[in-house]
């Protein structure tokens, strides 16, 4: 069963575009070194960026979480950190996924 892990950032004025650009090559990386199924970027409308990131299991999710994730790439996390005005420092939503409708 799959897992699924949501998180929000609001960007600094201007910054959007680099945020979504490290926040891409970031994702990449998490799911290169720690094995997760992707993610998706949503914009609310509070004005946030929500990031909604895929895992095959809670377990795998688990020990990427305590390894402390993190863009492994300095480049890569600096450009996503410069662009941040607030985020969560945890993630707002964990959960099971019990049925999945969306098509791929």
């Amino acid at each position: 069963m799959t897992f699924v892990a949501a998180y929000w950032w609001k960007t600094k004025p201007g910054c959007e575009t680099q945020f979504r650009e490290a926040w891409r090559q970031g994702t990449g990386l998490i799911r290169e070194r720690y094995g997760s199924l992707g993610s998706r970027l949503h914009y609310d409308q509070q004005g946030r960026f929500v990031g909604v990131a895929e895992w095959p299991n809670r377990a795998t999710w688990q020990r990427a979480f305590d390894a402390k994730m993190v863009y492994d790439d300095p480049i890569v996390r600096s450009a996503f950190l410069d662009a941040l005005e607030d985020r969560a420092e945890e993630p707002f939503l964990l959960m099971e996924v019990c049925d999945d409708l969306l098509d791929r």
